[in-house]
């Protein structure tokens, strides 16, 4: 990769309090999220992405699929320092198209603030109404507040369900 920087995809050099922190400190989407949580996240992913300037992890993406039908792209983050340069671009063509994934995947994720980036990697909006359906732990308040929730699809606490 040019400008000294590195992707590699061997998951014993990723650096998880470096991960840990940014996810927690800098991100909308995993505040709260404890370290054991990161940990057994990368441990489950099916695959698992660093992004380096020299020893200095300075990026992170990971996936979980199946390698044949579905993708899910989670916890993708270049440092604020280092953006601006392709580099998002490179992981995330990293993450989806390496690691002998079959092309027939079908690449999903959320993002409340990076669709450029995804836009130029041929991904698409999904449809306005999209039936997508979740169980399990909900977007947390200080996640960057229930405007932020509820574009990312999570429903407030105290909004009536569908029937």
């Amino acid at each position: 990769m040019a400008g000294g920087f590195e992707l590699d995809d061997d998951r014993a050099r990723i650096d998880v309090d470096a991960v840990h922190a940014f996810i927690t400190e800098q991100s909308y989407w995993g505040r709260g999220r404890t370290r054991e949580m990161q940990e057994r996240a990368i441990r489950g992913s099916s695959r698992v992405v660093g992004l380096y300037a020299g020893s200095a992890q300075i990026g992170f993406a990971r996936a979980v699929s199946d390698g044949a039908t579905v993708g899910y792209l989670a916890d993708v983050y270049v440092l604020p320092g280092y953006r601006g340069r392709g580099l998002g671009l490179e992981l995330v063509r990293e993450i989806v198209d390496g690691g002998g994934v079959s092309s027939d995947v079908r690449w999903l994720l959320h993002t409340a603030d990076a669709q450029g980036l995804y836009w130029k990697l041929g991904f698409t909006d999904g449809p306005p109404l999209y039936p997508l359906m979740e169980r399990g732990r909900r977007l947390q308040a200080d996640s960057g507040g229930d405007a932020r929730a509820r574009a990312l699809g999570a429903h407030p606490a105290d909004a009536p369900r569908p029937q």
